[in-house]
């Protein structure tokens, strides 16, 4: 297969499904920011969070050594945006939902 074949063949796949925000929160997340991050746990509460978008997206790459793992491999920038969209939808009492 020559490398223009190659190159067609990547363009027909189909585009990634979008990322189910709140199950993956839960399940990687939720274990340390309990609630979807609604209230604090091993990790801090994140709902009503006064962090920056930029903190919590280095955060969430980089990690922080002896508190958090990093996730910059796991996740690239435009899911780490997603997931910062769910924190801040993040309300008392109302159940969580993914970014639209």
């Amino acid at each position: 297969m020559g490398l223009a074949s190659m190159a067609q063949a990547d363009e027909q796949k189909a585009p990634a499904p979008p990322m189910d925000v709140k199950s993956t929160f839960r399940n990687i997340c939720g274990f340390c920011h309990e609630d979807y991050g609604r209230r604090a746990a091993k990790g801090p509460q994140l709902m009503n969070t006064a962090r920056s978008d930029e903190f919590i997206m280095n955060r969430v790459k980089h990690g922080m050594p002896g508190r958090m793992a990093a996730f910059g491999s796991i996740f690239n920038d435009d899911q780490i945006r997603q997931i910062i969209k769910f924190i801040r939808s993040l309300k008392e009492g109302v159940e969580p939902q993914n970014p639209s």
